[in-house]
């Protein structure tokens, strides 16, 4: 028991490598902020081009539900590869998109957010959908009698219910893209899974890995719960909202 202790709970060696750890974590959470508020976006543009009406609109729906059906499909891991050994080969593009280096940030912390955010807009639209389908249809033809356009209604009328909707599920898409985001160490991204596992080839000691999974508990817990209170919450309406039913 003392070994399996020292060999992934050993305190004082946590304490040691907290700085680097804390380092990589920090990374780890810049990724998954930025990746996850433009996966929010692309997401929300995705559904709502999904729903445009008309046959005019027709292979504009098709090409969004093809998006969304294809990269639901790939792995994340392998998109990530793609794109990191992929773009800097396109040599018609500029140096500064092939290897982008912006805001200090290496090209791996950009190829991560492009990869996760394409990923996740896809997941992401679906919950967009089915909140927006939830929406009664009256709404729609209530807002278009008063002579809006349906951009018009989807913006003032619809979205705002649907979006209140789905915070939820939305918050557990971020849950998991947050975890996912140790995936861009296969690229050398020095966030936190990458520098934990360095020190554990270096020290043959798990603690700091054991330790990054102890950062990932502080962020995810909070927001498992925060999740679960919202659920609880939308269904204490939807039972107050339902009509009575006399016993018998």
């Amino acid at each position: 028991m003392e070994e399996f202790l020292k060999q992934f709970f050993d305190v004082g060696f946590m304490v040691d490598h907290f700085d680097e750890v804390l380092d990589g974590f920090w990374i780890t959470t810049q990724l998954a902020v930025l990746s996850g508020i433009l996966a929010l976006i692309w997401g929300l543009i995705l559904a709502t081009l999904r729903q445009l009406p008309g046959k005019a609109a027709m292979p504009i729906r098709f090409l969004t539900i093809a998006y969304i059906d294809v990269f639901r499909g790939i792995p994340l891991l392998m998109l990530i590869l793609l794109i990191a050994g992929g773009v800097p080969a396109l040599e018609f593009l500029p140096e500064s998109v092939r290897l982008p280096e912006w805001f200090g940030k290496p090209d791996s912390f950009w190829f991560g957010v492009l990869a996760i955010t394409i990923t996740y807009g896809a997941y992401m639209a679906e919950v967009y959908r089915s909140g927006i389908e939830s929406v009664p249809g009256g709404q729609m033809e209530a807002a278009r009698s008063l002579g809006m356009s349906h951009g018009q209604a989807m913006r003032n009328v619809i979205l705002p219910q649907a979006v209140r909707k789905v915070i939820a599920p939305l918050l557990n898409d971020f849950v998991a893209l947050t975890k996912d985001t140790t995936l861009v160490s296969f690229i050398a991204l020095n966030e936190v899974t990458l520098v934990a596992s360095d020190i554990q080839s270096e020290t043959f000691n798990s603690s700091a890995l054991t330790l990054g999974a102890i950062m990932f508990l502080v962020v995810t817990l909070p927001l498992a719960r925060l999740v679960d209170k919202l659920i609880s919450r939308e269904q204490g309406r939807f039972t107050r909202g339902a009509p009575r039913v006399e016993a018998l």
